[in-house]
């Protein structure tokens, strides 16, 4: 069973919750090593859905790879994809008690990204980065990035605040980024 809150959020403990054995090679970084264009993708306190779909230029899929229930808690591995193309990489841990009757059910049906169940039914929230991490993507990340070999990329650790309680814990990946040569 997992722990209540406060707990020390971390890339191994969300990989554990799916027994994960395969992981990306990381390194903490502080956030103004965060180069361009993944410090405007990461470095804020916004929904990583919205920020996506900015600058992807327009709406994204939810896909969702894994999922665990466990009492008052749901972890679900997931992707991103904005025309079939991932963009994004994630894993959550949500406390579904912190959530309303209503939400909770919009989660649960898994057809809809998390940052926008929680604008659509106006929770109020807070999105606190915990780390900023420099990844070089495993296999599987690999594999669903369309990368023939790993290619340094960004993420981050968060925790959402749900009216002014912790609810979620999240890792959020950004597919590596191709900028035109100059």
């Amino acid at each position: 069973m997992p722990p209540d809150y406060p707990v020390s959020l971390s890339l191994e403990k969300l990989y554990g919750l799916f027994g994960e054995m395969s992981r990306p090679d990381y390194v903490p970084v502080p956030a103004e090593a965060v180069p361009p264009p993944y410090n405007h993708l990461l470095v804020h306190h916004q929904h990583m859905t919205v920020t996506m779909e900015a600058f992807y230029g327009g709406p994204v899929a939810l896909r969702v790879l894994a999922r665990k229930r466990f009492d008052s808690w749901y972890a679900r591995k997931i992707l991103l994809l904005r025309e079939q193309r991932v963009v994004q990489f994630g894993m959550m841990r949500i406390h579904l008690d912190l959530c309303s009757v209503e939400v909770r059910s919009a989660i649960l049906r898994e057809d809809t990204p998390l940052g926008h169940i929680l604008i659509q039914h106006r929770v109020l929230r807070y999105i606190e980065p915990v780390a900023y991490l420099r990844l070089f993507p495993d296999a599987a990340m690999c594999a669903w990035f369309g990368l023939a070999k790993p290619q340094e990329t960004y993420g981050r650790l968060a925790i959402i605040h749900c009216d002014h309680q912790p609810a979620v814990e999240l890792l959020e990946v950004a597919a590596p980024v191709i900028l035109p040569a100059r």
